[in-house]
């Protein structure tokens, strides 16, 4: 599958399916419906578009989860990590900070710093410095 850079930023186009394991060394932007079978390794920020799925793991400095993603492996970051509403995980790992949307179901989390729940997720364990709820 082509990627295209732009400075130290990679973008997938549209419709991208990546059969195997994604090694960037840079950002990694994803449209909406992509598909990756493998696991994920990404140097700096990953954002996920919606509808997207994730087969294996994902190991990034920072990311973004769109709405409606599906990541089947332990995503681990070492800052922090968005996971927008409806997403489903299997667990994370993060050094920073950890914003989880309404819908949200996820395994264990764990943070060195604050966990931010906004509305009603699903998680097995939420383990962080702090844990903050917004809403129900």
């Amino acid at each position: 599958m082509k990627v295209y850079r732009h400075g130290d930023t990679y973008i997938a186009p549209k419709g991208s399916f990546f059969d195997g394991n994604v090694k960037i060394d840079g950002n990694f932007i994803t449209p909406p419906e992509t598909h990756i079978w493998g696991n994920m390794v990404v140097a700096g920020r990953l954002e996920l578009g919606p509808g997207s799925t994730v087969g294996g793991f994902i190991e990034a400095e920072s990311i973004v989860v769109g709405h409606d993603v599906r990541v089947k492996g332990p995503v681990r970051i070492t800052k922090t990590a968005t996971i927008c509403d409806n997403a489903c995980l299997h667990s994370i790992k993060a050094g920073g900070n950890v914003t989880l949307r309404p819908g949200v179901d996820v395994g264990a989390v764990n943070s060195d710093e604050t966990i931010f729940v906004y509305g009603k997720v699903t998680s097995e364990r939420l383990f962080g410095r702090a844990v903050k709820v917004y809403g129900t």
